[in-house]
C-alpha cells in the first residue's frame, strides 16, 4: 500500500512497484490522478495497481483504509507512508494549527502502521518505510516536528517488530522535483539559485532517486536494514551524524 500516491515522490514508489511485478494499492484524496497512473503503469506492462480515494485526516480513517486496502489486496506485505504536507506556522499559531499539522503528519502515520502490522507478524515478514523531512529547521513548521516524531516513533517500534521479519525505515527527501517544491521554487531561476547555494550535487533531485531506494529496502535483500533513517538529498544535510 502506497499512500500519497497521486504525485510527486509517492507516485514514483507506486510505479517502481508496480514494475518490479508487486501488486499495489494506491491511496490518495485525487482519484483522477490516481486512474491516471494505474493507465500509465499498465502501458508500461506493470502490474495495474488497485486504487483507494481516501483522506487520513477524519479520525478512523487509517484504519479503514487499512482493512480495505487488506481486502482488495489480500493482505498488505509492504506500507509506504508518503501521505502529508508541509505546515509552515508563524509564532501566533494556535493549538488548532498545530494539532492539524500533528495529526496528518504524525498520528494518522502511527495509526496506519499499527493496522497493518497484526498481519505482518501473522506471516513473519513486512516491510515499513516512511517518507519525513529535515532535521535542520529553517523555521517553525509542525511538519518538521511531527517528521522528528515519527523518527522517534519508528525507530522503537523497529525493534519490536524485528523478531517476526518486519523493517521500518525513514527516508528524508531533500530537494526533490514534486508538486509542493515546485510552489516553493517556482522558477528555474529559484532552483538554480538555491541548490548552487545549499546542494553539493548542484541540484533538485528527482523523485525516481529516492524511488530507488525505498524500493530496494522493501525487498528480500533489505531484510537486515532497520530503525534507519536515510537522507536522500545530493549531499544537502550538513552533519555527519
Amino acid at each position: 500500500m502506497v499512500t500519497g500516491a497521486s504525485r510527486g515522490i509517492g507516485r514514483a514508489i507506486a510505479r517502481g512497484l508496480a514494475m518490479e511485478g508487486v501488486r499495489v494499492a494506491t491511496v490518495a484524496r485525487r482519484l483522477q490522478l490516481l486512474e491516471e497512473l494505474a493507465a500509465e503503469i499498465a502501458a508500461r506492462g506493470g502490474e495495474p495497481p488497485v486504487l483507494i480515494e481516501g483522506d487520513f485526516y477524519p479520525a478512523g480513517a487509517s484504519e479503514a483504509i487499512a482493512a480495505r486496502a487488506a481486502d482488495l489486496l489480500g493482505r498488505v506485505d509492504i506500507l509506504i507512508n508518503a501521505a502529508g504536507g508541509s505546515r509552515p506556522l508563524p509564532f501566533e499559531a494556535d493549538k488548532a494549527q498545530w494539532e492539524e499539522g500533528m495529526t496528518l503528519n504524525f498520528w494518522r502515520i502511527r495509526e496506519l502502521t499499527h493496522a497493518v502490522i497484526p498481519g505482518m507478524q501473522a506471516q513473519r515478514w513486512g516491510r515499513i518505510i516512511n517518507l519525513t523531512g529535515t532535521s535542520e529547521p529553517r523555521m517553525l513548521n509542525a511538519a518538521f516536528a511531527a517528521k522528528a516524531a515519527v523518527h522517534v516513533w519508528a525507530k522503537g517500534l523497529s525493534r519490536e517488530v524485528a523478531g517476526a521479519g518486519i523493517t521500518i525505515n525513514s527516508i528524508q527527501p531533500g530537494r526533490i522535483h514534486s508538486e509542493q517544491i515546485g510552489k516553493r521554487y517556482p522558477t528555474k531561476e529559484s532552483v538554480a539559485e538555491f541548490a548552487a547555494a545549499e546542494i553539493p550535487m548542484g541540484r533538485f533531485g528527482e523523485p525516481e532517486e529516492l524511488a530507488d531506494l525505498a524500493i530496494f529496502l522493501c525487498s528480500p535483500r533489505a531484510g537486515y536494514i532497520t530503525g534507519t533513517v536515510v537522507p536522500v538529498d545530493g549531499g544537502m544535510f550538513r552533519f555527519a551524524f
